[in-house]
């Protein structure tokens, strides 16, 4: 079923203009873009704010208070158009267990955003272990998704993240790596009774088709996450996917 996730927060272009979601104006703006997406696309699921522990972690208190302020009143403006679309925001894993910030493998939670965000029927997951510190796969815990899905009581989707299938920088990577971490995630999902599993990008990105970038740009860490490469030529992690996908589903 198709879904459909806003992230106003995140807009180079309302940086370059010199405006941010903290102002009234703005946040009315992306309330309205919320409801008019949802009248045009009818998803079945609608996100209304993305990776909101990252985000609290990593922006200024002024801008966090904006995208939980602008998510709750949006979530009502939907609501008050559509009665049965699911509205989710979505968490950033490797957050939740801690491992951003430095610190050692220990699962701190997601308990602000459940308060913050209580409209929410659905959690949407966000998860790259290979920038977390997990240099295999199968180091990844066994209740990594898991510990989120029980401690929100809610249903889980992945909604983007995965594994490089090159070396960027300190990431030591291939494509078979990526392969068996499909076929990882696969079972961490399973145990996470996840009803969704979305691939952000299907193709790898042609850096070239990219404005330069600064030293330091991240952007070649994600840029090789895709199952196909540029020429869209099948990896190796496009048979796992498609494994995953062709299990039964009950």
């Amino acid at each position: 079923a198709p879904r459909f996730a806003l992230g106003f927060e995140k807009l180079p272009q309302l940086v370059a203009a010199g405006r941010s979601l903290t102002e009234p104006a703005v946040q009315q703006l992306y309330r309205n873009y919320a409801v008019a997406m949802d009248t045009l696309l009818r998803p079945s699921r609608l996100g209304l704010a993305a990776e909101t522990n990252l985000i609290r972690a990593a922006a200024p208190p002024a801008l966090y208070a904006a995208v939980r302020q602008v998510a709750n009143d949006a979530a009502a403006d939907v609501r008050a158009h559509d009665p049965n679309v699911r509205l989710y925001v979505s968490l950033q894993v490797e957050i939740a267990w801690g491992l951003l910030s430095g610190g050692p493998l220990s699962y701190v939670g997601v308990a602000q955003d459940l308060a913050d965000f209580p409209f929410a029927q659905e959690f949407g997951l966000s998860s790259y272990p290979y920038l977390g510190g997990f240099a295999e796969p199968e180091d990844v815990p066994a209740d990594y998704y898991a510990r989120v899905h029980d401690q929100v009581g809610r249903n889980v989707l992945m909604v983007e993240g995965g594994w490089a299938s090159t070396s960027v920088g300190p990431v030591v990577s291939s494509p078979q790596k990526q392969a068996r971490w499909i076929r990882r995630e696969a079972d961490l999902l399973s145990r996470a009774r996840a009803v969704g599993w979305y691939q952000l990008t299907f193709a790898d990105l042609a850096l070239s088709a990219f404005p330069p970038q600064p030293p330091g740009s991240i952007l070649p860490l994600f840029a090789t996450l895709g199952l196909v490469d540029t020429t869209l030529a099948p990896k190796p992690a496009l048979a796992p996917w498609d494994s995953a996908f062709a299990e039964p589903k009950h």
